[in-house]
């Protein structure tokens, strides 16, 4: 990159205390927009070090998908000097954000509480299960247990009559953009009002009202007018459409890009049908509506379709599989997946981020960390000395190994 990017939260620090999946992806988010994101790990390291494909131990494909521009730190919290150390940390951080349950946390010393009375201008962000104050608080949480409970799964069973999962750890994902905007929010109101902020963010109710913004639906009124459940995003028709040689997906959804879709299709008459004439009357009969067009689609192949689609600005896309994004010619035009060498990894690609600022993409400036790579680097900066670290370093290697 010839011109160095001015990025959004450059000379932000923020104490990462997150594993796995949903509190990482939040900090990267935050770390590619410039914060100083130092990873507290214990000395074990995070799990997810350990899943997917990997060339080296602790580096798998599914860690360093969502730890980049960080700085690993291994602390041992249950020592004294992995207190100290991170207490010291905490004096020179803008933001403390953790994933660890309340009663574990109050156990360690580092409630919301005691934080912010060491340091009462910190943004202090606890992202938890459950909200504490419920009957769920406290309790262990993950992505597959989250889908069935905030009714995620509960929409296959509305369309299919049983219920599923999305193939994707969607609700970790979920619940990363809605900790990293919350997050933000924090650090806004922390700039304007220079005083301390608590944020509990809950992952089960995150997604039952992520969930619910579109399926809340009939019950949205009292008394309700409907049962839950958007009625055309539940219905069995809603689905990649066969045509004569794959799949496509498409979305005519104005009443003008239906009528060029039945003009497209050779049945001009079905604009006029009272079933369809309107948005009204599509939502009242949306699987007559999704069936009656893909009786249609077998007429003509693929590629046919999108081309024919595309002219009348009818939305369609191919319905592509995984491998298939590799060879998209928008993604590769725009130089999408970036390729990167890390230090112990070899050749890598990633994905760009959704975001564009003055025209450049978001840089990846420390690639995923190994274990504790920057110990000793970011505890000088607090203050250590070399010989205090190689005497505790020893202390945490002779009781836990090498880290």
């Amino acid at each position: 990159m010839d011109d160095p990017l001015s990025l959004p939260l450059e000379g932000i620090r923020i104490i990462d205390m997150t594993t796995t999946l949903a509190g990482p992806y939040a900090s990267q988010i935050l770390g590619d927009f410039g914060a100083d994101i130092i990873k507290i790990e214990a000395p074990g390291g995070d799990a997810i070090r350990d899943a997917g494909p990997q060339r080296h131990k602790g580096m798998s494909s599914t860690f360093m998908g969502c730890n980049r521009n960080k700085r690993s730190v291994v602390l041992d919290l249950k020592s004294e000097f992995g207190r100290q150390a991170l207490w010291r940390l905490v004096d020179g951080a803008h933001v403390f954000l953790h994933a660890i349950r309340p009663q574990k946390m109050m156990a360690l010393g580092f409630n919301a509480d005691a934080v912010m009375a060491r340091k009462p201008e910190i943004v202090y962000v606890a992202l938890h299960g459950y909200h504490d104050h419920g009957p769920y608080g406290g309790r262990p949480a993950y992505d597959d247990v989250i889908q069935g409970e905030a009714g995620v799964t509960g929409t296959f069973v509305a369309r299919d009559g049983h219920p599923a999962m999305i193939p994707s750890s969607f609700v970790d994902k979920n619940t990363g953009l809605i900790t990293a905007n919350g997050v933000l929010a924090a650090i806004i109101q922390n700039l304007r009002t220079k005083e301390g902020v608590y944020i509990e963010v809950g992952m089960f109710e995150g997604i039952v009202a992520y969930n619910l913004v579109e399926h809340l639906y009939g019950r949205m009124f009292v008394p309700a007018q409907g049962e839950a459940g958007y009625a055309r995003v539940v219905s069995p028709h809603r689905s990649p459409h066969a045509t004569g040689d794959g799949f496509i997906c498409m979305l005519p959804y104005t009443d003008a890009q239906w009528r060029k879709f039945w003009q497209i299709a050779g049945c001009v008459e079905l604009a006029d049908d009272r079933r369809f004439s309107t948005m009204r009357a599509r939502s009242q009969n949306i699987d007559a509506l999704y069936s009656t067009a893909a009786s249609y689609l077998k007429s003509r192949n693929s590629d046919e379709w999108l081309k024919l689609l595309a002219e009348a600005e009818i939305p369609a896309g191919p319905a592509n599989t995984l491998d298939d994004l590799f060879e998209d010619k928008h993604l590769k035009a725009i130089d999408f997946f970036r390729k990167y060498k890390h230090p112990s990894e070899g050749t890598l690609i990633a994905p760009d981020t959704p975001y564009r600022i003055n025209k450049q993409s978001l840089p990846i400036r420390q690639p995923a960390p190994r274990m504790g790579e920057h110990t000793r680097e970011v505890l000088i900066e607090i203050g250590y000395s070399d010989d205090h670290i190689d005497k505790m370093t020893k202390r945490a290697t002779e009781n836990f190994g090498d880290p």
